[in-house]
């Protein structure tokens, strides 16, 4: 008799189970399938609401620039064997989007992604936004896309560095 009770039992709690797990709303969706195209912040048409300066210093490097290799070959232009050192004005846009930081600082030049400020860095010139209260807001700077030297007949990276105080002290 215990028996039958307790396969009754067994039987009702698996029958409930079953129920609730085939009724759940809250069933996980499936992710959605990678489509092959990578992130890329977007420039907003706002105009950049200041220029940053470090007196010609060039002490801060762009990061991930990695990605962007054909694009800063591209900003580079024709320098032969030596490395380049092209001058341009960059946009620096805060960019609250990003899936990977929270406080991501694109780097763009001439409407052209060319990677982030560090991690280090990115805090550092937002709380120098916020100082001078343009959170948020686009900004410029100097900028150089430098490198792409050859070097033992191969073609060394480009690098883009930027005319702002340091930001990783």
């Amino acid at each position: 008799m215990t028996f039958a009770i307790s396969l009754l039992i067994i039987l009702a709690t698996a029958a409930v189970v079953y129920a609730i797990i085939k009724t759940n709303p809250n069933k996980p969706q499936p992710l959605p399938l990678p489509t092959g195209v990578p992130y890329e912040p977007k420039l907003p048409d706002a105009a950049p609401v200041l220029h940053w300066s470090d007196g010609g210093r060039f002490m801060v490097e762009v990061m991930t620039e990695s990605r962007y290799q054909p694009t800063l070959k591209a900003l580079a232009g024709e320098h032969g064997e030596r490395a380049a050192a092209a001058q341009y004005v960059a946009t620096l846009m805060p960019d609250d989007h990003n899936a990977y930081e929270n406080e991501a600082v694109a780097v763009f030049i001439e409407g052209r992604m060319v990677g982030y400020l560090s991690q280090k860095a990115s805090i550092k010139f937002r709380e120098l936004l916020r100082k001078k209260e343009a959170a948020g807001q686009p900004s410029t700077c100097d900028a150089q896309v430098r490198g792409g030297a050859l070097w033992e007949g191969k073609r060394l990276q480009y690098v883009v560095v930027l005319d702002v105080e340091p930001l990783e002290k």
